[in-house]
């Protein structure tokens, strides 16, 4: 009987995980609800940051304290060292700078700007779940259709935007966030939608050859949830930067 038992509900659960497989995790939709693939598209920072005021002056009092305790080096010794610097294999260092054209000229076009901070992609247009004909700006997004996982469908959604894919890196096979969106008494006529966000990275580029949009920007976070005012604590809490 137990034996039984185990298989009649293994036949009942596998089905129903198979038709809620999406990607690398498990969500539950009816019917009639859509899944939108959205792709957070992200460069990482080109230099490090600044260090905040009060670690910058605990480094620098405990620089000044380890001093009062370094090993003191016989002056012969330090004459040689000084000597052997002075070779011909010397270079001066001259670090880049990290205020570039780009940000002087406030250019979201370009991924040369920002350089100590992320900087997340945003296009123009019309996305699934508009209440009006106004393009907005919004993720590389894909309603899921026939693709073997959300994944795939992620995948699809930045290659329309892009091109290819070859100078990209989606981290893991699983969405790092999504959101329910159902109608209200305002927009009775929304479609009732839930909307999986994946992490997507730059390799390797400085520039993409963004089209089938009206408009793109590359913006940093602070500056990315101004564009979604309504939407600012969720994307505060999803976006770790």
């Amino acid at each position: 009987r137990e034996m039984q038992r185990l298989r009649s509900s293994r036949s009942l659960v596998k089905p129903l995980l198979e038709s809620r497989r999406l990607g690398g995790g498990y969500c539950t939709s009816s019917s009639s609800e859509k899944i939108v693939a959205s792709v957070l598209f992200e460069r990482l920072r080109v230099v490090i940051p600044k260090p905040d005021p009060a670690v910058y002056a605990f480094q620098e009092f405990k620089f000044n304290w380890q001093q009062q305790f370094r090993r003191r080096y016989p002056d012969e010794f330090l004459d040689i060292a000084k000597n052997r610097a002075k070779g011909e294999y010397q270079m001066d260092y001259v670090p880049a700078p990290r205020i570039t054209e780009a940000d002087k000229n406030n250019d979201r076009k370009s991924l040369y700007r920002a350089l100590d901070k992320k900087l997340y992609l945003l296009i123009f247009g019309k996305p699934f779940g508009a209440t009006s004909d106004k393009p907005v700006w919004h993720f590389p997004e894909k309603v899921y259709d026939s693709e073997p996982t959300l994944r795939k469908c992620a995948e699809s959604a930045l290659k329309s935007v892009l091109g290819d894919l070859t100078h990209t890196y989606f981290v893991g096979n699983a969405p790092m966030a999504h959101m329910a969106i159902q109608p209200t008494e305002e927009t009775p006529d929304l479609p009732s939608y839930k909307r999986f966000f994946f992490k997507c990275s730059v390799v390797a580029a400085s520039k993409y050859n963004i089209r089938n949009c009206e408009d793109f920007v590359w913006v940093t976070k602070d500056e990315l949830l101004e564009f979604f005012p309504e939407q600012a604590e969720f994307f505060n809490k999803m976006i770790i930067s």
